[in-house]
């Protein structure tokens, strides 16, 4: 395991941040030991006082776990599920959510193509239920919260992965579900401002996943899926340039 060392003297804030990159990127991974605090302070070139302190912090966001007598351990729960301390750190990086969208493309599209072949009639009863939800969110745009369009959004492509009927994809999904809420509702809010047919479009992508699915064309609804996470990809690609755009300028009017 390599560490880079932290070549000036800084607070424990700044050690916590450096091992939460580190778990969040797999370099330490679930249930691992961390190196002993002697020879990990070495490494980050830090304290030992700081570094037991920044330990403390992430046992106390339930990152980390101590063992007496046995050493500091990356908590087992976050190779399994997507944890609350894991969700705090996914929905703050950018980088990280970005990642989310990457994964959701290849993942719900999975997800359609299969629930298109498989779903029974039960199926396409929730299926359905879940996609009015979502529609009547849509229409009470004026009056509805991101929160709950959020949930509705996420509970309607979790129906689609029960109606896929692959053990592997639901319990994915399942365990995203929580994320997915919170990245649609860290998403809408740019993406309307972006461009204004975006609600439209989400709509009208919604309704063509949602009817493909229901008439069991499996490679259409592959496609309308994929098709619909690059269309937010690439709204908040234009969103993340924007406010690039403005942090310049804003920085020019300063000098």
């Amino acid at each position: 395991m390599g560490f880079d060392q932290i070549r000036q003297r800084r607070l424990s804030d700044d050690i916590v941040e450096r091992l939460e990159g580190m778990i969040l990127e797999g370099t330490l991974k679930s249930g691992e030991r961390l190196p002993a605090e002697r020879a990990l302070a070495e490494q980050f070139g830090v304290s030992r006082p700081s570094l037991r302190e920044a330990i403390q912090k992430l046992a106390a966001k339930g990152l980390l776990v101590s063992r007496q007598g046995g050493g500091n351990y990356v908590v087992d729960s976050l190779g399994s599920t997507f944890s609350d301390p894991l969700l705090h750190l996914l929905e703050n990086n950018p980088e990280a959510q970005r990642d989310l969208l990457e994964f959701r493309h290849t993942l719900e599209a999975s997800c359609a193509y299969y629930a298109a072949l498989r779903a029974t009639d039960v199926d396409r009863e929730r299926l359905t239920a879940a996609f009015e939800v979502l529609q009547d969110c849509y229409s009470r745009h004026d009056d509805v919260s991101r929160a709950e369009e959020g949930a509705a959004d996420a509970s309607f492509h979790l129906a689609i992965a029960e109606a896929s009927h692959n053990a592997v994809l639901l319990h994915t999904i399942r365990g995203l579900f929580d994320l997915l809420k919170r990245n649609v509702v860290t998403n809408i809010g740019g993406m309307y401002k972006q461009r204004t047919e975006t609600r439209d479009m989400l709509i009208t992508q919604h309704r063509e996943l949602y009817t493909a699915i229901i008439e069991g064309r499996a490679e259409q609804a592959r496609e309308v899926s994929s098709r619909h996470i690059l269309y937010v990809q690439e709204v908040l690609e234009e969103v993340r340039q924007e406010v690039q755009r403005m942090a310049r300028a804003e920085r020019r009017k300063g000098m």
